[in-house]
C-alpha cells in the first residue's frame, strides 16, 4: 500500500477492545478523498496521546473499547489508563486538537469519568448503585430510521435522514452540553432493549429482570471538550452499517468538518444549547 506522505488531512483511527470486521471498517477511510489514515491499537495507543507526538494528524477517530478486562461469565475489571495518557489527552484538549468518537468508543475507558466528559457520554456495562448507574442495553439488527436535527456540516446531504440496520444503544445521555445532530425513530425503552450486565455475566440476548428508564435517542452529536471540537456517531457496527450511503456520507461530512477551519473556532465559542431548545 502506498504511503500518502502528500494528503491533504491526515488522520490516526484507534481501535481494539471490541470485535470489527477490520477490512470493510478501514476500507471506510480508504474511500475519503485526500486522506491518509494511519492505525494504532491498544496498548500501545495511550502512550501516543500527547500534542508532540501528534503533530502530523490533523484528527485523532477512536473507534475502540479500553479498559475493560473481560473474564467468563463474570463483570469486567475496570482499568485506568495511565497517568500520562489523561495529562497528554488535558494538554491536546488545550491545544484543540480535534475528535472524532465512533459507535462503541462510548464504553471506553469507565474508570475514567474525565473520558465520559469528553465524547459526551457513557455505555455502562454494569451497574453501580451507588452511584445512581444503570447497566446500558444494547441491540443488534435494528433497522431504524436516522432523522437529521441540525443544519450543520456534518449533516450536509442527509436532508431529512437515511434508513439503516445497525446497533443501537441504550443509555441516559446529558443533552445540554452538546449539539443534537441525528436522532433515531426506534423507541428507547427497556423492553426494545438486552442488558449489557446479563450479557457479561454469560446471558446474551437477554433483560428479563432488567430495568432501565427511558433512554435518548439522540445517537450524533458536536460537542466541545476544553478546546476541541468533538463529534461522536454511534452508527457504525458492522458492514451493514459501514457499506450504507447515508452513514458514509455522515463520516465524510464529519472528517471534513473537524478537519477544516470553522470546527476550532466553533468548539471555542459553543457554550451549549440554550434551555428548551428542541434538537
Amino acid at each position: 500500500m502506498v504511503i500518502r506522505y502528500d494528503a491533504a488531512v491526515k488522520l490516526l483511527l484507534v481501535t481494539k477492545g471490541h470485535p470489527f470486521d477490520r477490512p470493510a471498517f478501514f476500507a471506510l477511510f480508504d474511500a475519503l478523498p485526500d486522506v491518509a489514515w494511519t492505525h494504532v491499537e491498544h496498548p500501545a495507543a495511550p502512550w501516543l496521546m500527547a500534542p508532540e507526538r501528534l503533530r502530523a494528524f490533523d484528527l485523532l477517530v477512536f473507534y475502540d473499547m479500553p479498559g475493560l478486562l473481560f473474564r467468563p461469565a463474570t463483570p469486567p475489571d475496570r482499568i485506568d489508563p495511565p497517568d500520562a495518557m489523561k495529562a497528554g489527552m488535558e494538554a491536546l484538549l488545550a491545544e484543540g486538537k480535534p475528535l472524532l468518537f465512533l459507535h462503541h468508543a462510548l464504553a471506553g475507558w469507565p474508570a475514567w469519568d474525565r473520558w465520559a466528559e469528553i465524547i459526551g457520554g457513557r455505555f455502562h456495562y454494569t451497574p453501580d448503585p451507588a452511584r445512581g448507574i444503570i447497566d446500558s442495553g444494547y441491540r443488534h439488527d435494528v433497522t431504524h430510521r436516522v432523522r437529521v436535527v441540525a443544519d450543520h456540516p456534518v449533516t450536509d446531504g442527509l436532508d431529512d435522514g437515511f434508513t439503516i440496520t445497525d446497533e443501537l444503544y441504550l443509555t441516559r445521555i446529558n443533552e445540554a452540553d452538546k449539539l443534537p445532530l441525528l436522532r433515531s425513530g426506534h423507541r428507547f425503552e427497556a423492553e426494545n432493549f438486552h442488558s449489557a450486565d446479563l450479557a457479561v455475566r454469560g446471558r446474551m440476548h437477554a433483560n428479563d429482570g432488567w430495568h432501565h428508564p427511558p433512554g435518548s435517542d439522540l445517537i450524533a452529536w458536536a460537542k466541545r471538550a476544553g478546546n476541541s471540537p468533538v463529534v461522536y456517531i454511534q452508527c457504525g457496527d458492522g458492514p451493514s452499517a459501514y457499506g450504507n450511503p447515508g452513514y458514509r456520507r455522515l463520516l465524510s461530512n464529519a472528517v471534513a468538518w473537524l478537519t477544516g477551519p470553522d470546527a476550532g473556532p466553533w468548539a471555542r465559542n459553543f457554550t451549549g444549547m440554550p434551555a428548551g431548545k428542541p434538537g
